[in-house]
């Protein structure tokens, strides 16, 4: 039977290769809901393909020009944060795909798990942000899962499946293994497109030079992240959520060909590691597919034409954001909402060309600084704090 999906950020970089992945898997995966932010024209495109009723946009469409988007006979639009998070509670709806960019994202993971829904979650900040209010719920949709019948016999019951390649990898190594012999989480970096450089040399970086990333094809926001390590740094944060690891025992280690994706390490000195293809199609049908596998959406990774595997320890005085947000988690609380949030004020910033790259790591610091720390207890709370960061966030930009 085919699972039907709703994917929110459908036009987005993931967005768009999970429908690749569902092209491919037409009698496993049936797209039923889509959610888009101002791309009203490609959503559109994508709902009349994939014969899909609902639509959420973020903003309205300006109804006017030659650019003005008709919307497809059959298909159901609404428009607004609201309309976005409404689509996880339709019926016909089995797995939401959370490929919604930023803090946004965090109210629709929140909705889906409560809707008893299977989150594969590709928003980080969805765990950044509400990792302290999302894992219970996702623990109760596991139970209910295997009360239900609907969890495998073997390994986790599939409530929440990441969709970083970093944490699918994690995840992939744990199945079959006690948590009790797990010694150390190994998060893997590229490097980003400035590795080995310095701060005097990353001075005068423009946004094109930064969004040139060496391995991967991820949309602007993101890639500025990977560029600074701040990516990493949230992805420490979720896989101390996601695998309930306390923060000293995830380690980040740079490996530049991108071939290994993470790996655990054991109690016994044995590691496993997680190979594969740098597609990030592979992570999003595994999260759709779980727990099975499916035909590989890309050709498989050729081991006599890799070369070297390199490794190397991240340098936390050059990229300080990876600092930064491993400092954030570690205190906890509301502290990961500000940091996020400046962050992402000062990427939008630089992306603009009203900040500098270096300046992105003192806006998140100074935010961090002047936040007033509390116990993380609900969503209106982290908007709260979200809306402050931000504001803060925009008279800090340099």
């Amino acid at each position: 039977m085919a699972r039907n999906i709703a994917v929110l950020g459908s036009t987005g970089s993931i967005g768009t290769q999970t429908l690749d992945v569902a092209r491919r898997h037409p009698d496993k995966l049936k797209v039923v809901a889509l959610a888009a932010g101002r791309r009203a024209i490609e959503a559109f495109k994508q709902a009349e393909e994939f014969g899909v009723r609902y639509v959420a946009l973020g903003q309205e469409p300006s109804s006017s020009g030659a650019e003005a988007p008709v919307v497809p006979q059959g298909v159901e639009v609404a428009y607004g944060a609201q309309a976005v998070a409404d689509l996880v509670k339709l019926l016909e709806v089995d797995v939401v795909v959370n490929a919604l960019v930023g803090a946004a994202g965090l109210q629709a993971s929140y909705e889906t798990l409560r809707a008893g829904k299977v989150l594969a979650l590709a928003n980080k900040e969805s765990l950044v942000v509400g990792g302290d209010l999302i894992m219970p719920l996702a623990a109760e949709v596991d139970e209910a899962r295997r009360v239900a019948g609907l969890a495998p016999e073997h390994g986790p019951a599939g409530a929440l499946m990441p969709i970083d390649s970093e944490h699918g990898a994690i995840y992939q190594c744990l199945i079959g293994e006690s948590s009790r012999e797990v010694e150390r989480l190994w998060v893997t970096a590229s490097g980003g497109p400035f590795r080995g450089r310095k701060r005097d040399e990353l001075r005068d970086i423009t946004a094109k030079q930064a969004l040139a990333h060496p391995t991967w094809n991820m949309g602007p926001k993101i890639t500025i992240d990977s560029s600074t390590l701040m990516n990493k740094g949230l992805e420490v944060i979720e896989a101390h959520h996601l695998f309930t690891m306390p923060y000293d025992r995830i380690s980040v280690v740079v490996q530049p060909q991108s071939a290994i994706h993470s790996m655990v390490e054991f109690s016994d000195g044995s590691v496993k590691a997680h190979l594969g293809t740098t597609d990030m199609r592979i992570p999003i049908q595994y999260a759709l597919s779980y727990p099975e596998r499916w035909d590989a959406p890309v050709e498989p990774l050729d081991f006599t034409k890799l070369g070297s595997l390199e490794f190397a320890a991240p340098d936390t005085d050059t990229f300080r954001c990876l600092a930064l947000a491993r400092a954030a988690g570690e205190r906890g609380g509301t502290l990961p909402c500000a940091m996020n949030a400046a962050n992402e004020i000062a990427v939008a910033a630089f992306l603009a060309g009203e900040g500098s790259y270096l300046g992105i790591a003192e806006c998140v610091e100074a935010v961090m600084d002047a936040h007033d720390v509390q116990a993380a207890e609900s969503i209106a709370q982290l908007l709260e704090v979200d809306a402050w960061a931000r504001a803060e966030a925009r008279k800090r930009i340099r």
